[in-house]
Order: C-alpha cells, then structure tokens, then sequence
C-alpha cells in the first residue's frame, strides 16, 4: 500500500463567526509549516489552495440568522471540494475559517459514507456544543448552529446539502472538552440527547477515559471525523480564537486526546477551525494546533 495521501482545503472566511479574524486562519497553518510536519510523518500532502466565496458583509441577522445567503454558498463549496477528495481516496483536511464550515465537510462525510456503507463518528472538539437555532440564539452567528443543522434543524440551504435531510443523526457526535452552552441550546442538547463529556467530566474521571468512552465501538467500518475547534483548548495556551473560555484541556490533555484518536488508525476527515490569528501570539495558536495534528498523525512522544 502506498503512502497515504492527505489534502489540506483551505477556507478563509469568518463568515458564520462574531469577531473578524478567522478568514486568516488558513495561512496561519501554512506558516506553522503544517505541510511540511505532516510530510515528516510519512504523509503525501497535497495542498489544494484556497476555496473562494462571497465577502462578509459583517450585517445584523434577519430572521435570526447572519450572513445566511453567504454562509450557504461557502458551505457549497466545502461540501463539493470535501467530497471530491473522499471520492478520490484522499483524507481532507478543513483549515478554517469558522466553524459554520463544518456544516459542509461533515454532509460531505456523511454521504460520502452513506455512499461507501460506512458508520460515521464524529469527534466534536469543542468549548461550545454548537446546537443553536434561529429561536435559541442569542447572536445569529451561525457558527453556533452546525451540529443543529447536521441533525436537520436548521435553514434550507444548510440542512439539505448532501441531498439526505437530516444529513447525520444526534448518536454520532460525541462531544469533547464542552464548557459553555447557551440557555435555550442547553434544552436542544438534551432534547436530542447528545453524548456530552464536558470538562466537569473530563476532570471527574480523566481524559483517558473520556476518550475510551468516545472511541467505543469506533472498528474497522466506522469513518472517524475529527472536528476541532481550537478554542476546545484551554486559552492559557491557545490565545488566538474569537471565543476564549476559561478552563480548557491543557497541553497535556489535549496531546493524549489526539494520540488516542491516533491509536485507532480511522481518522478519515479532519477540520481544523477558529483559528484566530489577530488574537494570537506570535502565531503560538496555529503552531499548537500543527504540533496537536501531527499527533493526531501519530506523532507520540515515546518511541512504543
């Protein structure tokens, strides 16, 4: 078997995001050397640009939701070029952009696995479950609303993309890392029943086993999809995101996290998103988030 081939899709835009900045989030990763560490890992990397799409506006919401028309023709766009690196045998990797992204790389995952008979698992990595509605929001940013529109509730336009309504189902999210929830999403969360390991639990009972729990079951047919929203770290280390919440995984945590996603070997999509590089340091967010893929990749520490 030859070399595994990963293709890093670029999408600078902070369409669906409530600060601007995360447009660049893309070069950030590029001049972290993202490329070339993945290349060390014995990874084929082909990089495939940038995607392109509408300006952002930067206007109140209508109907509860900002930048809609905009958001939706962004997401078209991931959706096609995710697909066609599935199709091709290749492994996608987003770089971001916000997190509304996510809307069009998991439809395209999931058809991609409806089409291929595979069973999907989505690591959701994450400060925020992501679960708003026009109703529950307090914002309208619609990067508070893709795991919503994954399960089908949401905007046409959004919910539809991969021709399957809803495109996944609220079982094959297993959040990681969850520390803020809106008031009226706490009720959507629990209403669909979401597999929540919130930072409560991770401190309970450890990240080890947080990530046995939500690695359970992942075999040879399930397609993992990893979907990492940096500001799922604790922003002591990883100050460059819109949305910094106190008390994420440290350092430590966080590698043993992505080495155990690693150990499974079915890591078959991966977004990397709200990287805000005009609230970084020094881009030490974005050489982070390289140094946590290479693990991902299986970069470990001791020589096993």
């Amino acid at each position: 078997m030859g070399k595994q081939t990963v293709s890093l899709i670029g999408v600078p835009t902070d369409i669906g995001a409530g600060h601007r900045g995360a447009a660049m989030g893309p070069e950030a990763l590029r001049v972290a050397n993202l490329a070339e560490k993945l290349g060390r890992r014995g990874l084929k990397v082909m990089d495939r640009g940038n995607l392109q799409g509408p300006l952002n506006p930067w206007l109140p919401p209508e109907y509860g939701y900002r930048h809609l028309d905009e958001v939706v023709a962004w997401n078209t766009a991931v959706y096609t070029a995710i697909h066609q690196e599935l199709q091709a045998g290749r492994l996608p990797i987003m770089l971001g952009g916000d997190h509304c992204l996510a809307i069009g790389s998991i439809s395209a995952v999931a058809r991609h696995c409806h089409d291929e008979g595979k069973r999907l698992r989505v690591l959701w990595l994450d400060a925020h479950t992501d679960f708003n509605t026009a109703q529950a929001t307090p914002s309208g940013n619609i990067h508070g609303m893709p795991v919503a529109c994954l399960c089908g509730i949401g905007p046409a336009g959004l919910i539809d993309l991969g021709g399957n309504v809803p495109a996944t189902s609220p079982e094959v999210f297993r959040y990681i890392g969850i520390r803020s929830v809106d008031e009226g999403e706490k009720q959507l969360v629990r209403e669909a029943n979401m597999r929540v390991h919130d930072m409560r639990h991770i401190d309970e009972i450890g990240m080890k086993r947080v990530m046995e729990e939500a690695l359970a079951g992942v075999d040879e047919n399930t397609h993992l999809h990893v979907s990492f929203d940096v500001d799922f770290l604790d922003p002591s280390i990883a100050p460059g995101v819109g949305t910094t919440v106190r008390g994420g995984p440290n350092y430590r945590e966080a590698q043993l996290c992505m080495e155990m996603i690693a150990d499974t070997g079915r890591m078959a999509s991966l977004d990397i998103v709200e990287l805000n590089p005009a609230f970084d340091k020094r881009n030490q967010t974005a050489k982070l988030a390289v140094d946590l893929v290479e693990s991902l990749f299986g970069k470990s520490t001791l020589i096993r």
